[in-house]
């Protein structure tokens, strides 16, 4: 073991005499359980039966792993004169404690969300789930950090055919060291180029019990509260835990507000600066007279100008992000208001075009999920230049590559647009609207084909 501040050794006797060593680090083991339950059994008992009597310690039979335990947390007891030694787990309880998600906060569901404990949140699972069916099978990522990483399925409703999918790209992983589940996301993504996720990131042990029960898998890390399930969709991107708890008039109404702000999000800049730059016959005399006079003193052409825009919002969002969160929201919702003025005021841009920028960002908010919101983000981008050049024109051929692209993506074998792409009516009562639960009487179909009916 290489020289380290924070390894301890103690030196203990069993009731026989016997000399032992014991090896942990600090902060990862309990002291205090340390103290009162293992070093107290251990000089009242022989060695090996405290280790696999008394508390249930695990035999190691090499030094290599011995010092891989002692890694991982565990405390390790070698016995002098004897070829085995003996982990125990006393973790310590130095972690924070279980809140809401800051990212994912709902009106109507539960409060509580994953921590850094890789533990503490299988127990979350199981809490939601109360059934043997729900396996989990632990690996080693990491030739430096050998992190614990666990793929949690329902071993009757989950495809066979994707577990070893999952089980191979997980084996398959070759990194020194693992910190974050993004590191484990890139590597076992079907198209890691893409800018739509095939992975779903979540701190919800309500979601991720939802995509066990549909015949989906989760991926923990320890060190980490965000988890990975998979196979996804596109519409699943769309959906909220909270579209789940409410009624189903309000969530169908939510859904389908959704599909619009969607849509403005992606489009609404570029269709602007088509239609000023090419269109101009679509617009109503009145308001192509009232757009022509707030542009007549702008000396960009319309697309630099959605360009300017769009860059300061970006920047200024990226801004609230990184500040510290009592002053971070305020800066960027405050920033856009005043340099939206100032710039119209200087005459660098038009009012309209701060509507349609503001209107933009309002609609890209209402994404549910964070790393989909940046994709449709980053889109919008090649979507304006090509309004910008080639007009509706340019804009429909934006379109239909992207539609081409998401047909052609797929998560862990599944479509990408399952139930619109290729068509199955069961999926559309998820889709179109959210139907009562009563009606739901069907899991999606990356569920298990025995198991597609709930009971």
């Amino acid at each position: 073991m290489y020289p380290a501040v924070d390894v301890s050794f103690r030196n203990v006797a069993d009731a026989d005499g016997a000399d032992g060593l014991l090896v942990y680090l600090q902060g990862a083991a309990d002291e205090n359980r340390l103290e009162e339950q293992l070093i107290e059994a251990l000089r009242a008992a022989a060695f090996e039966d405290v280790a696999l009597r008394a508390l249930s310690g695990k035999k190691v039979d090499s030094f290599e792993n011995a010092l891989n335990e002692a890694y991982l947390g565990k405390v390790v007891l070698f016995v002098a004169g004897r070829p085995i030694a003996y982990a125990f787990g006393l973790p310590s309880r130095l972690a924070r404690g279980i809140k809401e998600p800051a990212t994912e906060a709902v009106i109507r569901g539960p409060r509580e969300g994953f921590i850094e404990r890789i533990d503490a949140n299988l127990a979350l699972l199981r809490n939601k789930i109360r059934t043997p069916k729900l396996k989990f099978e632990q690996f080693l990522i990491g030739s430096e950090s050998q992190t614990r990483v666990v793929l949690g399925y329902h071993a009757e409703l989950a495809r066979k055919t994707v577990l070893r999918e999952a089980r191979k790209r997980l084996e398959a992983i070759d990194l020194d060291v693992v910190l974050e589940s993004g590191y484990i996301g890139e590597m076992i993504t079907d198209r890691p180029r893409s800018l739509f996720p095939q992975l779903m990131y979540t701190e919800r042990p309500d979601i991720v019990a939802a995509q066990l029960m549909e015949g989906r898998f989760a991926i923990l890390i320890d060190g980490t509260p965000f988890v990975l399930t998979a196979p996804v969709t596109f519409w699943q991107m769309l959906h909220s835990a909270e579209d789940y708890y409410e009624k189903f008039t309000f969530a169908s109404f939510v859904m389908h507000l959704r599909y619009w702000l969607l849509f403005l999000a992606l489009f609404l800049p570029g269709i602007y600066v088509a239609t000023i730059t090419f269109h101009h016959d679509l617009l109503p005399t009145s308001l192509l007279l009232s757009i022509a006079a707030a542009r007549e003193s702008i000396p960009f052409p319309a697309l630099i100008e959605a360009l300017i825009m769009e860059l300061s919002f970006e920047a200024l969002r990226e801004a609230g992000v990184r500040l510290p969160k009592t002053i971070g929201q305020a800066v960027s919702i405050l920033g856009a208001l005043v340099i939206g003025q100032a710039a119209v005021q200087a005459g660098i841009v038009s009012a309209p075009m701060v509507i349609v920028v503001s209107m933009t960002g309002i609609a890209s908010f209402t994404i549910p999920r964070y790393n989909f919101g940046i994709a449709i983000r980053l889109l919008r981008f090649p979507l304006m230049i090509l309004a910008g050049m080639f007009g509706l024109y340019g804009m429909v051929v934006g379109t239909i590559l992207i539609a081409v692209h998401l047909c052609n993506l797929t998560s862990f074998g599944v479509p990408y647009m399952t139930g619109v792409a290729p068509l199955r009516r069961s999926e559309l009562k998820d889709i179109v609207v959210r139907v009562p639960w009563y009606l739901m009487k069907r899991r999606p179909s990356v569920a298990a084909k025995e198991k597609r009916r709930r009971s």
